[in-house]
């Protein structure tokens, strides 16, 4: 029984896939892992244990071997897995969603909201520079939140997270989803706006929350940016795909967009140059979830779904439940 983890997870439960004739093979480059890593060091494997930087492919797994049953995905999003392509090999897939990173990452798209919003990054490298000579009364001046309208797209669990932070602050929030969420409509006081045009018209901020699938590929693309409202700013910390980075690049340059705020691209890691130059937008490395304790839960329930299904109990965050019943053995 072999278990390739296909790089070093910031987690104690590592140890907890030992025993029982198991041999444990990690990564050890700190690093994501080439094609031609992953198949060599991969080859044989019974189950992996992926991040979401590995590409895990029809071809991949069918390199890998017949005998490898089980994905499990250091991740909430599954992108980067042919989910389809599993299934139809009997192959179980798995991800980490949780409450930890839920709130891990609404709290990094208030950050970023607020950081635009203040022109805290702007304020802070002018000071560094020696900009600053004593108070003025127009210099970084910003926007408050209070009565602004805050726009959802994606009123999931990081959705209404972000929504219950807007409370505070006074804000009209509008959500756009695939279907509409009364009970986010009556616990947190939301309003469903009837299409994506609708919210985008009238909201001062936006906060992407959705996943990566085929219909929210470029979600955020040239027609739909310029609905937006003029000066609003734009949060994406779901996945890069879903904004057309060069129609932000333009509407941030023609003065439509107000900032935005990014913690995910288009071509990971390869950033638009222009964005990287422009001083109303802000730039993370993809660490939405990156707290001590998102990243310790999510390392936790990617080892119990491994046991769990060495165990024979079907993972309680398995991805593709269609395939329980016909899985390899």
């Amino acid at each position: 029984m072999k278990i390739f983890v296909t790089r070093n997870i910031p987690t104690s439960k590592l140890h907890w896939l030992n025993g029982g004739g198991r041999e444990v093979v990690v990564s050890p480059y700190d690093r994501p892992l080439s094609a031609s890593e992953l198949l060599e060091m991969g080859a044989g494997s019974d189950i992996l244990l992926t991040l979401l930087t590995d590409k895990i492919t029809a071809e991949v797994v069918d390199a890998i071997g017949p005998q490898l049953r089980m994905i499990s995905n250091y991740a909430v999003g599954y992108d980067n897995i042919d989910v389809e392509a599993m299934t139809k090999r009997g192959i179980v897939v798995t991800n980490t969603p949780c409450d930890e990173v839920n709130e891990s990452v609404a709290e990094l798209t208030w950050c970023l909201m607020m950081s635009l919003a203040r022109r805290v990054v702007e304020a802070d490298q002018a000071t560094r520079q020696g900009a600053y000579k004593g108070w003025e009364p127009s210099v970084f001046l910003g926007h408050t939140f209070i009565s602004k309208t805050l726009g959802i797209v994606g009123m999931g669990r990081i959705g209404s997270m972000v929504a219950r932070r807007a409370q505070g602050f006074q804000m009209k929030v509008l959500y756009y989803n695939r279907s509409r969420d009364q009970k986010a409509e009556s616990e947190l006081g939301v309003e469903y706006a009837e299409s994506l045009e609708s919210l985008l018209s009238q909201s001062d901020f936006v906060s992407l929350n959705v996943p990566l699938t085929k219909e929210t590929h470029h979600l955020i693309n040239y027609d739909t940016i310029y609905k937006m409202k003029k000066g609003a700013i734009l949060v994406n910390t779901a996945r890069g795909p879903v904004v057309h980075e060069q129609a932000l690049v333009d509407a941030l340059r023609q003065g439509h967009l107000g900032g935005a705020g990014l913690d995910v691209f288009e071509n990971e890691p390869n950033i638009n140059p222009e964005l990287v130059a422009m001083e109303n937008v802000i730039l993370t490395p993809h660490i939405a979830s990156a707290t001590y304790e998102a990243r310790e839960k999510m390392g936790e329930l990617a080892v119990v779904a491994i046991n769990d299904f060495l165990e024979g109990k079907m993972p309680s965050n398995i991805v593709n439940k269609q395939v329980w019943n016909k899985r390899r053995n």
